[in-house]
């Protein structure tokens, strides 16, 4: 009932997941990332411990196929999961169980790993696979971004959409982009909207948040001035004038 995109960055070492699927609120329960460690997508019959449990053995050393493979290897209802995985050396994995609706499957490469379940075919995957491989060199955001919108175009879920989600960590222990698109009619499309004003709103202030290498300092002048003032008026526009 879902279909994303678990990848790292070469350029920028950066891991991110990015997911849409006919269900509220996808970014509560299917992404996963942790900063130098590695990106999980967990679907189908969502078990958000199987995701703890992987990005935990790859903290520890373990390989993406290998510490999928060993988590799997405990879960007893492992026919009914699909689960997605990249370390932070870029090697992927992926699980479909064979008691995931049809139609579904997955596609593994260097650096991603794209699944989905519950689909209108394997175009989707396919679709999704090729938008990450021939946009290498752009940014994790908008390659996952492009994957995201490849498969939505190729059918995406078969009972609609609703709901969609894209997450990047970088080397802080705080995520460095969460965007969730909870409810909408066409929540893939809505999710790059949502992007295109964060690049130019959230991401600058993000940007000078305290980081674990360097003495906090103050925020950064032309960001303060920047969300002083209301959505409309800012970089992109947004949000709503206060009544």
């Amino acid at each position: 009932m879902t279909f994303s995109i678990a990848a790292r960055c070469e350029q920028s070492g950066r891991l991110g997941v990015a997911v849409a699927t006919a269900v509220p609120a996808v970014g509560s329960m299917c992404p996963f990332t942790r900063a130098g460690v590695g990106a999980v997508s967990t679907q189908s019959w969502v078990n958000p411990y199987l995701a703890i449990a992987v990005l935990d053995s790859m903290a520890g050393g373990a390989s993406a196929p290998d510490a999928l493979a060993a988590v799997m290897a405990t879960d007893e209802a492992r026919e009914l999961r699909q689960i997605g995985v990249v370390d932070a050396q870029g090697r992927a994995a992926a699980w479909s169980g064979a008691e995931c609706t049809l139609w579904y499957g997955h596609a593994i490469g260097p650096g991603f790993a794209v699944q989905g379940n519950m689909l209108t075919g394997p175009e989707v995957v396919a679709a999704m696979a090729h938008a990450w491989r021939t946009s290498a060199g752009a940014p994790l955001d908008e390659r996952l971004m492009r994957a995201m919108e490849a498969g939505d175009a190729a059918g995406g879920d078969k009972r609609g959409k609703q709901s969609a989600s894209l997450r990047i960590h970088g080397m802080e222990d705080y995520p460095a982009l969460d965007l969730r698109v909870d409810d909408h009619a066409e929540p893939v499309r809505e999710l790059r909207r949502v992007l295109e004003i964060a690049r130019l709103q959230l991401v600058p202030f993000i940007e000078g948040m305290p980081k674990r290498s360097a003495p906090p300092g103050p925020a950064p002048e032309a960001v303060t001035t920047m969300l002083a003032l209301s959505p409309p008026d800012r970089p992109g526009g947004g949000g709503s004038r206060p009544r």
